[in-house]
């Protein structure tokens, strides 16, 4: 299995398998109730205008759950939704249609809710260049499907983890005696490794937006908890020489003055740590 499939896996199991080993494992309920191999179909029914994400889990999941269930979708991924659309349907057994039920629902209201609320930010800056960017404030061994769902919403993905981008915060360049001294030894540390990591740094004001401009080896600049006036002004310093994002607490309400400061990147934790689940349901039929 890939790590996508092992996760869902994962979820599947936590439906289905007593942790302490006392209960056998099964979905009691439907092999109690549902006679024999029935079969009957289902579809997914959207109660809440949004943006469509999941829909790829979810046929996932279908196959993981039994292989002959019949999967037939109706919308895509990224679609604009309106309560009342159906998604998609499925044909075969009811005893796996019911298992699937909760875990598909469960990623696809998930991933629809971030993917609705990530829209509602690239559309507030859709007049600009500016790019909405994701963080690493995600769901514990969900980061997978947030950050899918922040793509299909029109957003882009920051990092994925600590491994793939250097990024000095405020707590390393304080451990490191400031800033020059934090850059050196990114600098040190991937020529010794054979490293050729993008670096980004934070800066929390004008004055040190002055000493990462003295220095090479940097890629983007994060602006945290600017003003959009001091912003505009960092921006202006930096002229290009590298690439600028800005982060700390910026919402759909205050959002337009900072992205019209002529930043590339505007970094939102809320879009996946606060977005708020998209009403959706699977109903025989």
């Amino acid at each position: 299995m890939t790590g996508f499939q092992n996760l869902i896996q994962l979820a599947l199991d936590e439906d289905i398998i007593d942790p302490h080993g006392i209960i056998p494992a099964g979905d009691h309920t439907s092999l109690a109730a549902i006679p024999g191999a029935k079969e009957g179909k289902a579809h997914l029914l959207v109660k809440a205008d949004g943006v469509l994400a999941g829909v790829e889990v979810a046929k996932e999941v279908c196959r993981l759950v039994d292989e002959s269930l019949i999967f037939d979708g109706v919308l895509e991924d990224g679609a604009n939704i309106k309560r009342g659309n159906v998604a998609f349907n499925i044909y075969g057994e009811v005893k796996s249609i019911l298992r699937a039920e909760r875990v598909l629902l469960n990623f696809m209201q998930r991933m629809s809710g971030i993917a609705t609320h990530t829209k509602k930010f690239t559309d507030a800056v859709s007049h600009t260049s500016c790019k909405i960017l994701d963080t690493r404030k995600t769901t514990p061994a969900l980061r997978y499907f947030e950050k899918w769902a922040v793509r299909i919403g029109g957003g882009h993905n920051h990092r994925n983890g600590l491994y793939d981008m250097i990024m000095l915060k405020d707590n390393h360049i304080d451990f490191c005696g400031g800033i020059e001294n934090a850059i050196d030894a990114v600098s040190r540390y991937q020529q010794a490794k054979g490293l050729n990591l993008k670096v980004e740094i934070e800066v929390r004001s004008l004055e040190e937006v002055k000493q990462v401009l003295a220095k090479e080896g940097v890629h983007r600049i994060m602006f945290d908890n600017f003003s959009a006036k001091e912003a505009a002004e960092a921006v202006k310093m930096v002229n290009g020489k590298f690439e600028t994002e800005i982060s700390g607490g910026v919402t759909l309400e205050t959002i337009k003055p900072y992205a019209e400061t002529g930043v590339d990147y505007i970094s939102v934790g809320a879009i996946t740590h606060s977005s708020i689940a998209l009403d959706l349901s699977l109903k025989a039929f």
